[in-house]
């Protein structure tokens, strides 16, 4: 073979690829079924590349926040690679229509390796709720455990197994938005959950610790006036009053307990 011969058969696919732009889809289709060139293939990823992105967001818009759409966009892309190798010109289908059901395909499957609910449990789910659905729509009520019992007709022990199944622990993200506001802010999960009204469980310690320490080696009357006085905020007349001292006494006792509690923490400082 001669050089020139060799030079224009090196030089023949590189001057298809470069004009796949220029060339109708389905001349391209049949240039790469003939070559299976990884040049065309690309092209055709990059050509189609909208449909994943479309499917990826249609699906994601029906999915929980957490999510992420990118991770779906790239499964989308190895069901779009899969649908090029495969697609058969002979069968006259658009390859968008075949494309589109492949890169669901895909997508589906990375939900599924998402998923730690068994897919056993969650075909339980919907089976036990296509029963409460449909007895709901005949009858317009919803119905008993034992009318879903005899519309799946099965016994009530098997009702129970299948209810159990059907009710997994939900996984939920705290992070998840709850739902969204007119302000900048959106509403999240934890901000649901969380109750700023209920004590913090640490502090309550934390306290309860604090006061065994200061009452540590004080008389009744001295834990008293600690206690009446810093925990429930009473005035040394009112201490004097509960314990039947007089308010220069109870003053006098509470300068005296502060100069020892002063004394023992420079004591045990090292301890902290």
């Amino acid at each position: 073979m001669s050089s020139a011969s060799k030079q224009a058969e090196s030089s023949g696919p590189v001057a298809t690829v470069a004009c796949l732009d220029e060339m109708p889809i389905e001349a391209v289709w049949v240039e790469f079924k003939q070559t299976g060139s990884e040049e065309i293939r690309n092209f055709l990823m990059e050509n189609f590349l909208h449909l994943v992105k479309y499917t990826a967001e249609r699906m994601h818009m029906r999915l929980p926040g957490e999510v992420d759409v990118e991770d779906l966009m790239s499964a989308g892309l190895f069901g779009l690679m899969d649908a090029i190798d495969a697609f058969d010109l002979e069968r006259g289908v658009k390859f968008e229509t075949y494309c589109t059901q492949r890169i669901r395909g895909a997508i589906f499957d990375e939900l599924r390796a998402m998923d730690w609910v068994p897919r056993l449990v969650r075909s339980r789910t919907a089976k036990v709720e296509r029963a409460r659905k449909s007895f709901e729509m005949q009858n317009g009520f919803r119905p008993t455990e034992d009318e879903v019992c005899e519309k799946l007709n099965v016994t009530y022990d098997e009702y129970t197994k299948l209810s159990r199944d059907s009710k997994p622990v939900g996984v939920v993200s705290l992070t998840r938005k709850w739902f969204e506001t007119d302000s900048s802010k959106d509403i999240r999960e934890i901000d649901v959950i969380r109750d700023q009204k209920q004590e913090n469980p640490l502090s309550e310690l934390q306290k309860k610790d604090l006061k065994t320490l200061i009452t540590k080696g004080l008389s009744r009357a001295e834990r008293l006036i600690v206690v009446l006085y810093y925990y429930e905020e009473m005035t040394m007349k009112e201490i004097g009053m509960t314990l039947d001292l007089s308010e220069s006494r109870v003053s006098q006792m509470h300068s005296s307990i502060l100069a020892r509690l002063k004394a023992q923490m420079q004591h045990r400082a090292k301890e902290f």
